[in-house]
């Protein structure tokens, strides 16, 4: 296992989780013209992969996080994450972290 150190700066945007329901019970989701207040900005590292997808390690203090959350940089880039896992090291605790997956917005185009 490698470690990943920080290469900048991330700023976290939560969305209300979970979203509210309309009159059938199905999930609507907020405004996405509408972003949310920060919930803090931490260091931590972004990366590409080779198939166009962003690996994140964000600061434990960001978790929980949800699909569908942002995540913006100083650089002005800004990511939707596709996935997060909270990760505890047992004794510890300054080695947590959280891993996620993410999507550049908009897109890169080769």
């Amino acid at each position: 296992m490698a470690v990943v150190l920080p290469n900048a700066a991330l700023t976290v945007f939560v969305l209300p989780h979970p979203w509210e329901r309309d009159a059938h019970g199905v999930p609507v989701p907020p405004d996405p013209n509408q972003r949310p207040a920060p919930r803090g900005t931490w260091p931590g590292a972004v990366l590409e992969q080779p198939d166009g997808s962003w690996s994140m390690r964000l600061d434990p203090r960001a978790w929980p996080v949800e699909p569908g959350d942002t995540v913006t940089d100083t650089a002005g880039r800004s990511w939707t994450l596709t996935s997060a896992r909270n990760h505890a090291v047992p004794g510890c605790s300054a080695a947590d972290y959280v891993q996620a997956t993410a999507t550049l917005n908009p897109p890169e185009v080769p």
